[in-house]
């Protein structure tokens, strides 16, 4: 039995942990957090029994004899927990982004050597079913090489970003390293050797500001009928999304509400991206149209759909898929089998950690371009 450590028992690393447990191939024993008390709690509501827990993460990493390391702290100590993990060489599952200062890239750069193929970035879009199989259609050369692409992600959910701690951007490092970070790699992942070079991007806030008083709490507000955002109005207008405590129309309300960038690669091709946390509901929409001379695919996770549409034939051809439920689309479920495997020793990883500063870097890049109005070179 496999035995891993946990640095900071989040409730998105937890579900990661769950899923590596019902393998019956690995439990944990030992759980690092700034809070022992509510780690504590989530683990014995889990079921979860004789962990030890720490305070420090290298205290744990001397004491404990671990196959893994599980990294679900907030996105500002991504990096130095991922360096810390490296001096022992232990095989990481690191959660994305894997850094949100550009300082931090050199640092991360610096352990490739021991740490690239032991490292699992917290990618799942990139091993989900639908994206296996858009990967196996594009392979084939049916569409011809990729010379364009439309990607999107209108956020359905979007108001967790305002509402909890994630408003405070010195944590999250804004959207682009929130979510693009994820759209971004599928996107690298497919076109392969075709690498970015440069970018240019655009972020707007015309929904989610306001002046309300810093740190007001909805609890604390009389407009509970009136206001859109509020847990009454939220309930009723069948929004299934919880929100947090945090009202979104005050003054200390972070990140934009949309982003866009155009991204060249090294073919002279380019990549056009969006996003958006304004949408609701139904709207919720994430996928992609990828276009060659011989035909274009477009795919949709909310659907679970692909459509080939074959140029020179005049056909188009649809897939439904089934069974990809879980989540992230049913890829955190193939992320951990990898995992297990990169613990055994018997598997690289599929989602490397160059990968992950590759995505860092290009949205490090859409943020500094977004506010300096500026193309911005992609460094490798």
């Amino acid at each position: 039995m496999l035995e891993f450590g946990v640095i900071g028992y989040g409730g998105r690393i937890s579900s990661i942990v769950d899923l590596l447990f019902k393998s019956g191939e690995a439990r944990p024993v030992a759980i690092m957090d700034t809070d022992i008390r509510a780690a504590k709690a989530r683990a014995e509501e889990k079921g979860y029994s004789d962990l030890r827990y720490y305070s420090d993460a290298d205290e744990m990493l001397q004491k404990e004899q671990l196959d893994g390391v599980l990294v679900g702290t907030r996105c500002s100590t991504h990096t130095h927990y991922a360096v810390l993990v490296a001096k022992y060489k232990i095989p990481l599952f690191l959660e994305k982004p894997v850094c949100i200062h550009e300082e931090d890239l050199d640092r991360l750069r610096a352990i490739l050597p021991d740490m690239d193929d032991i490292t699992v970035v917290s990618f799942p879009l990139r091993t989900s079913m639908l994206l296996q199989k858009v990967k196996e259609i594009t392979d084939t050369g049916r569409l011809g090489t990729i010379e364009h692409v439309q990607a999107y992600n209108n956020v359905p959910y979007g108001r967790g970003y305002y509402h909890k701690w994630y408003r405070d951007e010195n944590e999250t490092g804004g959207l682009f390293l929130q979510k693009a970070t994820h759209d971004l790699d599928y996107i690298n992942y497919l076109l392969g050797d075709n690498r970015p070079v440069r970018i240019c991007a655009v972020k707007s806030k015309q929904v989610f500001k306001g002046n309300e008083p810093a740190g007001k709490l909805c609890a604390d507000c009389d407009k509970t009928d009136t206001c859109p955002e509020s847990p009454k109005n939220v309930k009723k207008n069948g929004d299934r999304y919880i929100i947090g405590p945090y009202c979104c129309f005050a003054t200390d309300t972070g990140n934009e509400d949309s982003g866009s960038a155009i991204i060249e690669y090294e073919s002279g091709m380019h990549v056009v991206y969006s996003q958006n946390f304004i949408a609701r509901n139904g709207a919720g929409k994430r996928g992609a149209r990828l276009i060659g001379y011989r035909g274009t695919l477009e795919f949709d996770w909310v659907t679970n759909t692909i459509r080939v549409f074959r140029h020179l034939e005049n056909i188009n051809e649809e897939y439904v898929l089934n069974g990809t439920s879980g989540s992230h689309f049913g890829g955190d479920a193939n992320l951990c089998e990898n995992f297990l495997a990169v613990m055994t020793g018997k598997a690289r990883s599929i989602a490397p950690l160059h990968e992950g500063i590759l995505s860092a870097s290009m949205c490090l890049a859409a943020r500094r371009s977004s506010e300096e109005h500026v193309f911005v070179d992609i460094r490798e």
